[in-house]
């Protein structure tokens, strides 16, 4: 019998655990998966190197899971050459990834109706020197009234850069005085200035991984370890259903097969905060018990996507949104209609069809292995690389009685 070997290659940078885990997840799977004509698909995982590329090089992979083009610039040109060359799907788009910010996905999700908070942009209190910059701003630049910008959008409010990540120089203001203090700190960085969402009573984050969804109660004033809590049915059913059509039009949108969305629930409505994350954290010090899941959709949308040779969207079209946007239906049957372009999109039906037919067995494997010193391991690494030796065995032992509390919390079907 024929065998099809389909390559999958690791774009990593400073990823220590779930690398290790889905490596060896997909070793005990040792999946051989029918394909056309008699044939036999297999799968081979290989982390990627850096190397100097000549752009008429061939590309090994027929996927690429990518965590490090968004600040490694050659490895995101490589990825580049190699879609458009060599007909490579790459978790996510990058020309998306490098051109949407924060700033852009507010501007697009305010156009389809979704419930943004204020938000105004800010000139930068300093600049980078270079020749052009002194006649520009003499000519063009305007002082203005820092004070009644903050009056306009209201307090508190938070200021932060309209691209940041990792919670990078984010202040909360809740006066005049605090505003104009985190402003002459912010440098040379555009600054967001947004409105908070007051008196709400849920704060989630959503993972979405191709059509699928995970939704998690966030803490942001917990300790970093702390923040993805482990509470269980802290929303409902028809929740659950709106923050997954939320962040599957927002994923949709932008070309992100990866990516999660944050959002507040106030008076019942749902008001996305941050969702320009397009390389998720998937760290087990964070994730904890929620990291098993992760590492299983990981294994799900990649075996997929290399198995059926799904094509990579090159080019985002936005249209059909925005005609959706267009009409007067109420903003809930748009929501509707934009999950569907969304579902589409990821193949969702196909996909839990595949699944179910060719990786019945991975909740079980997965079960198997999360209890295993292999993964104990996993964690340990990854909690050296960030911890002081004197802390690194209790929070070792911390992160994997997590990992075992879902395993009690989710064993596999009989």
């Amino acid at each position: 019998m024929t065998e099809i070997v389909r390559k999958i290659g690791l774009s990593l940078g400073a990823d220590i655990c779930w690398p290790l885990c889905y490596e060896h997840i997909m070793r005990r799977l040792n999946l051989r998966i029918p394909g056309p004509d008699g044939t036999v698909i297999r799968f081979q995982v290989e982390r990627m190197t850096i190397d100097p590329f000549s752009l008429a090089d061939s590309v090994p992979y027929d996927l690429v899971i990518d965590r490090l083009t968004h600040w490694y610039h050659l490895r995101r040109e490589w990825i580049k050459k190699a879609i458009l060359l060599n007909d490579l799907y790459v978790f996510n788009n990058p020309w998306s990834v490098q051109a949407n910010e924060k700033h852009t996905t507010y501007a697009a999700m305010m156009a389809l109706g979704m419930p943004i908070p204020t938000t105004w942009m800010i000139p930068p209190k300093s600049y980078a020197q270079n020749p052009d910059l002194r006649p520009t701003l003499l000519r063009y630049a305007r002082l203005f009234d820092l004070g009644a910008i903050g009056k306009a959008v209201g307090y508190p409010l938070f200021l932060k850069p309209y691209d940041g990540g990792g919670w990078k120089a984010v202040t909360r203001c809740t006066n005049e005085e605090e505003l104009k203090r985190a402003y002459d700190e912010s440098g040379t960085m555009i600054m967001h200035a947004q409105a908070a969402i007051v008196g709400y009573d849920r704060f989630v984050r959503c993972i979405g991984f191709g059509p699928q969804t995970y939704i998690v109660l966030y803490d942001p004033s917990a300790p970093l370890h702390d923040r993805y809590t482990m509470a269980k049915d802290f929303i409902s059913k028809e929740d659950e259903k709106k923050l997954r059509q939320i962040t599957l039009t927002i994923n949709a949108f932008f070309g992100w097969d990866f990516n999660s969305c944050e959002a507040l629930r106030k008076d019942g409505v749902w008001y996305p905060i941050d969702f320009a994350n397009p390389c998720p954290d998937s760290q087990v010090t964070s994730l904890h018990y929620h990291f098993p899941w992760l590492v299983k959709a990981y294994i799900r949308w990649s075996t997929y996507v290399a198995a059926t040779k799904k094509k990579m969207r090159k080019n985002l079209n936005w249209e059909p949104f925005y005609e959706i946007a267009k009409t007067e239906a109420p903003f809930e049957e748009k929501l509707n209609r934009y999950a569907q372009i969304a579902e589409e999109i990821f193949e969702s039906e196909r996909f839990e069809e595949w699944n179910a037919k060719h990786l019945p067995h991975l909740d079980e494997v997965a079960w198997e292995f999360f209890g295993s010193e292999e993964a104990k391991d996993a964690v340990r690494q990854k909690v050296a690389a960030l911890y002081p030796p004197h802390e690194v065995e209790p929070f070792t032992e911390l992160f994997f009685s997590r990992i075992q509390a879902w395993r009690r919390d989710n064993p596999p079907r009989s």
